[in-house]
């Protein structure tokens, strides 16, 4: 009986502390923005809410699901019968088609979880011929500032292109001036006189066979403009390739008598070392296989403290060379530091391999 009596006395407790707590409620829970024209900008609509309990209600945070929604709301509290808003904006720029998107809302109301919702379709604004060509460069417009040829092997040429246009009136001239001239890499442009509302493109050959840099290679050339040669940013154009080596023209024969890059190690720590210190590390490189091992490249990335220096690179069969790693830590804050060193061999199976090198300034 007594046992009873007390389950029924939390029971009741528990009751009466639940109607004690704040109760959220909403005159509506999603919006339909119908459709919405990209041009005209961002758009807003206001959720509004209710605490129906007998404590303050609380919202301790309100998230949208996406960087296009922004959710501002209510930050103090909320008393019992009082209301607050929840006032959600959509930016449409760049997002044509329909969406739904959900902001979920966390407070210390009986549901302490609530989610709203937002939906509609942008109307994608109508293309400009200039939106075409982003980058400007004095009167000519151009569709991008880079160039990119990814993977390009040692025995071909490759084209690459970009678009530029006069929206001027009056007709441009345009040239190419090269500061560091490489003869892999041929600039032709198919217009040198644009004339208003004209268009042209400039095609850019790198010749891999002429190029003697293997991996990474990052060149340079400018657009002179009517003349004015101006070497900044503004009418600069990037050429990034990574030369790697053609071995689809081997044999069955030829890969058994190929060379076999081994390593002593591929992680390499230098554990906790003092600001303004130099240290080394030392691995050695073997050629496990027959025909001699090329080091065609060794690179310390993203770092001027650490370098890298073989005593070789051309390793017979058999035989070993030293891979010496330098770090010199004369202006590095404390912290833990993670970096790699690539290598590039004429190991048909292993052309590039990766060490990770580590290490904490104290």
């Amino acid at each position: 009986m007594k046992k009873t009596f007390l389950m029924s006395m939390m029971l009741l407790v528990g009751i009466v502390a639940f109607a004690q707590q704040p109760v959220i409620t909403f005159t509506e829970t999603e919006h339909d923005f119908g459709q919405i024209k990209e041009s005209d900008g961002k758009v807003s609509t206001v959720f509004t809410f209710k605490n129906e309990g007998m404590e303050p209600l609380v919202l301790s945070n309100v998230r949208a699901s996406c960087g296009c929604t922004t959710p501002t709301w209510t930050k103090t509290p909320i008393e019992p019968g009082e209301t607050g808003t929840i006032t959600v904006t959509y930016n449409p720029a760049g997002r044509p088609g329909h969406f739904t998107k959900s902001i979920t809302i966390t407070s210390n109301a009986t549901s302490a979880t609530v989610k709203l919702y937002i939906k509609g379709e942008v109307i994608p604004k109508e293309a400009k011929p200039e939106d075409k060509y982003p980058k400007q460069m004095g009167g000519l417009h151009v569709s991008k500032q880079e160039i990119h040829f990814g993977n390009v092997q040692n025995t071909k040429n490759v084209t690459r292109s970009l678009e530029y246009a006069n929206f001027t009136d009056k007709p441009i001239t345009v040239t190419i001036y090269q500061k560091d001239h490489a003869d892999y890499l041929v600039p032709v442009l198919t217009l040198t006189t644009i004339q208003p509302k004209q268009s042209g493109s400039l095609k850019v050959i790198f010749d891999a066979v002429k190029c003697k840099e293997w991996g990474t290679v990052k060149n340079v050339f400018y657009i002179v403009v009517d003349g004015k040669r101006v070497v900044s940013d503004e009418y600069k154009i990037t050429i990034h390739a990574n030369v790697v080596e053609d071995f689809s023209h081997l044999t069955s024969e030829e890969r058994q008598q190929a060379p076999i890059f081994d390593i002593s190690s591929r992680k390499v720590d230098f554990g906790v070392v003092k600001a303004g210190g130099k240290y080394t590390q030392e691995l050695i490189l073997k050629n496990a296989g027959v025909n001699p091992l090329l080091i065609r490249k060794v690179v310390c990335r993203n770092t001027t403290n650490l370098t890298a220096k073989v005593t070789k690179t051309n390793i017979k069969s058999g035989k070993t060379a030293n891979l010496t790693l330098a770090l010199d830590t004369h202006d590095m804050k404390p912290a833990n530091y993670a970096r790699q060193v690539e290598i590039i061999t004429n190991d048909p199976n292993r052309p590039r391999l990766f060490l990770t090198i580590t290490w904490k300034v104290e």
